[in-house]
């Protein structure tokens, strides 16, 4: 029989999808050189660990005390994720706009810097790590398992898992940096349109997701 640990990282494995989230972070670390990807992907594994943690061990009472549920989580991510994905499928955002600054610049003859990228500290929390990386799945997913742990022996293993998956996330990021430095700007719009039909796919699955539960719950009361 599978371990629960094991069924944990192996769901929240395959609800990330490193390889589509790689894409999505691309657009996002853009900005940032080489020492301040490293501490958002450092920043990201931490923020990650303390979610999925805490939803193992204080989740139920926690969404109880609060009054929220987790369709309600996971219906705001995917409105959060559109905000941010719609543009970028629409080529709006992202590499386009740099591309176009670049050429305006060029045509005015402009030799003004280029306007400084936000601190990496307003964008750790969003949308890096909610919901590009984490939401209301990712924690109804910890308090599910923690829900299904016998013992102490299995929540520690499951803590674990947490924290497997954590590094996960942190390597996808900063492999993203990499990535992001040896493409060129128009290979970069190319991503940034797949990464924004990816991650646009991703909240209307989220918003169904969501408000399906809610309204399920709504009649089930």
């Amino acid at each position: 029989m599978t371990h629960p640990a094991i069924i944990l990282f192996l769901a929240l494995f395959g609800l990330y999808s490193p390889v589509a989230a790689l894409a999505s972070y691309l657009p996002i670390v853009r900005p940032y050189d080489h020492k301040q990807v490293n501490r958002l992907a450092l920043g990201l594994a931490v923020n990650v660990a303390v979610f999925v943690l805490a939803a193992l061990w204080i989740g139920e009472p926690l969404l109880k005390l609060l009054g929220i549920s987790t369709a309600a989580l996971t219906a705001t991510g995917g409105i959060a994720l559109a905000y941010a994905s719609i543009p970028l499928m629409r080529g709006k955002a992202g590499a386009v706009e740099e591309l176009e600054k670049l050429q305006e610049e060029e045509k005015l003859g402009s030799t003004l810097p280029p306007e400084p990228a936000p601190h990496p500290k307003t964008i750790l929390y969003t949308p890096l790590t909610f919901p590009l990386t984490i939401g209301g799945t990712t924690f109804a997913f910890g308090v599910a398992a923690s829900a299904a742990a016998t013992n102490m022996t299995d929540k520690i293993a499951l803590s674990v898992a947490a924290l497997c998956f954590a590094v996960v996330t942190g390597v996808t990021l900063y492999l993203s940096g990499h990535v992001q430095r040896r493409i060129s700007l128009k290979g970069a719009m190319l991503l940034d349109r797949i990464a924004g039909i990816l991650l646009t796919a991703i909240a209307v699955i989220l918003l169904a997701n969501g408000f399906t539960d809610l309204v399920t719950a709504r009649l089930n009361q």
